[in-house]
């Protein structure tokens, strides 16, 4: 019989030990152990996530009641004392003695037994006074507060604070923190009739459905036991997709007929968007840099049913001479920090590093300045990050616009409503807490 908290501490020394990427650890194992029931995987998932984002409010309440700092403690007992703790301060459904009990047993099967009493002290003194836990002051140190508040490195909040201001980096901070619903799209070939056969198929298997407020074919999804089993997935009439990235084809106007290159597709929902707007016309030209990525493309193409594209390996960074001014439209979703997809990846926060910012934001330039020659006079680059940093995003548009034959567009017309006047400069920064979306970057680039 599996242990799942024994699991939980497994896929966590993975993470926090042997700095793997959480998202890929977390579907490895769930896939191994494919056959727990779903409430089990569900407390795997929760435990593993939930200690992973909250790891520098737990680190801090552990060193406010341990004898021995976090830093110094054996990775075994670091890993199994944050678990607990996090069990202790925000899964109020777990009793505190089974938090203490099953944490002291794991203990003894991995043979720290003279750290049984420790664990057990630290553990049991924290749930007698959690309500009593004294974090920072916001008024004596805003960015220090706001970094235990939020589990948020420091650096990054006093960025956002200096860039977005208070009230819109604690909203922001917030929504990296809640758990939000699974954001799908359906296909444009379903006729009305089949529209609502599917929709009422995953109600009647338990799933919840909300329309999004921005896009009619936009859903919000809940309780779905694996998108993979949901009806509909396998023959290609759904999709997965956060609605930022389908504003990226809304956005750029692509019509029957066009020709889309997309320069760093994997895995390919863009590109296949982009396909399904053209209707059966023109061509999507999905490329990216490795074979593997490719065949994540590849096998998208095939699960949508699509033949008005194609997929090949190619790297952004170098011309095809045989592109250039071909394309009406160039799909631009270049490689990013992903500061604007943390609550869904828990561990970019940790791995971000201001010079790596840089690098991006240059690596991202070296990538524009080959790819616009592909635009046709007068098409578009649609350019995109899932980030919040105005160096990857309006900065590196600047630079852009001055450096090459591109102006930026409104795209007021191609926007839903409540996001037009924000697209008005050509523009669209979403930010979560403030949008319906993932924190994203939009830019229109007509060629001049």
């Amino acid at each position: 019989m599996v242990n799942i908290r024994e699991l939980a501490v497994e896929v966590l020394l993975e993470i926090l030990e042997k700095d793997k990427f959480s998202h890929l650890v977390l579907r490895d194992v769930l896939d191994k152990y494919d056959y727990l029931e779903g409430r089990d995987k569900a407390f795997l998932k929760r435990i593993a996530e939930g200690t992973l984002e909250r790891k520098l409010q737990l680190d801090y309440v552990l060193n406010s009641y341990s004898k021995v700092p976090v830093a110094k403690m054996k990775p075994f007992i670091r890993t199994l004392l944050r678990m607990s703790v996090y069990q202790l301060l925000f899964m109020d459904s777990v009793p505190e003695r089974a938090v203490c009990n099953e944490a002291v047993k794991l203990c003894k099967k991995r043979s720290f037994h003279n750290l049984q009493g420790f664990v057990n002290g630290v553990l049991r003194n924290i749930a007698r006074s959690k309500d009593e836990i004294v974090y920072p002051d916001s008024d004596t140190d805003l960015g220090k507060a706001l970094s235990i508040q939020y589990s948020m490195p420091e650096w990054l909040v006093e960025k956002f604070l200096k860039e977005r201001g208070r009230e819109n980096t604690e909203r922001m901070l917030a929504a990296f923190l809640e758990t939000r619903p699974v954001t799908v799209r359906l296909s444009p070939k379903l006729t009305g009739q089949e529209k609502e056969s599917l929709l009422t198929k995953w109600q009647h298997a338990g799933v919840t459905i909300a329309e999004h407020p921005y896009l009619s074919y936009a859903y919000r999804i809940e309780n779905a036991e694996g998108i993979f089993g949901l009806a509909g997935f396998a023959e290609g009439q759904v999709t997965v997709q956060d609605v930022s990235s389908m504003l990226v084809c809304e956005a750029a106007g692509i019509k029957a007929g066009d020709k889309v290159i997309d320069v760093c597709a994997a895995p390919g929902g863009k590109s296949v968007h982009a396909a399904e707007k053209l209707q059966g016309t023109g061509k999507v030209s999905a490329r990216d840099l490795t074979e593997y990525k490719v065949s994540l493309i590849r096998d998208y193409i095939d699960r949508m049913q699509l033949n008005n594209i194609e997929a090949l390996v190619w790297d952004a960074c170098k011309l095809r001479e045989e592109d250039v001014e071909t394309a009406d439209v160039v799909l631009a979703d270049l490689p990013c920090s992903g500061l604007g997809i943390m609550s869904k990846k828990k561990d970019i926060r940790y791995h971000a590093t201001k010079q790596g910012l840089s690098d991006l934001a240059a690596l991202q330039r070296e990538i524009l300045s080959c790819i616009w020659q592909y635009v046709k006079p007068g098409g578009v680059l649609l350019y995109s990050t899932c980030t919040v940093n105005p160096a990857e995003n309006e900065e590196n548009v600047a630079w852009f616009t001055k450096q090459y034959p591109f102006e930026t567009e409104s795209m007021e017309q191609y926007l839903p409503e409540q996001l037009r006047e924000e697209g008005k400069s050509g523009m669209l920064q979403l930010f979560p807490g403030i949008h319906e979306t993932d924190g994203f970057f939009i830019a229109r680039l007509r060629r001049v």
